[in-house]
């Protein structure tokens, strides 16, 4: 099974999280931060959106930021993957 997002959506897979400290404190689950750096995995074709044209700019492998609290969480053949709107990413990591 595949994702094939829609309009100005993108499909991103965060990165790993730190599972211990600097000072080597292994953390919990759940007082692990959600990651904010992801790869793209999908990219929807843009189009019109609300009347305006939206062109993608984001490409299938870019490492991004994402907002802390954006987009929608799935799991799909037990892959987590967070689907975002293009406006969600905050910054491209070259």
């Amino acid at each position: 099974m595949t994702i094939r997002p829609l309009a100005d959506r993108v499909v991103v897979k965060a990165a790993e999280v730190e599972e211990t400290t600097k000072s080597g404190i292994i953390l919990a689950a759940s007082a692990q931060e959600k990651p904010q750096f992801a790869e793209v995995v999908a990219v929807g074709p843009g189009g019109e959106i609300d009347g305006n044209k939206v062109e993608m700019y984001i490409n299938v492998g870019d490492k991004v930021i994402i907002g802390k609290y954006a987009g929608t969480e799935v799991k799909i053949n037990k892959e987590e993957y967070t689907i975002v709107r293009q406006g969600d990413i905050l910054a491209v990591i070259e």
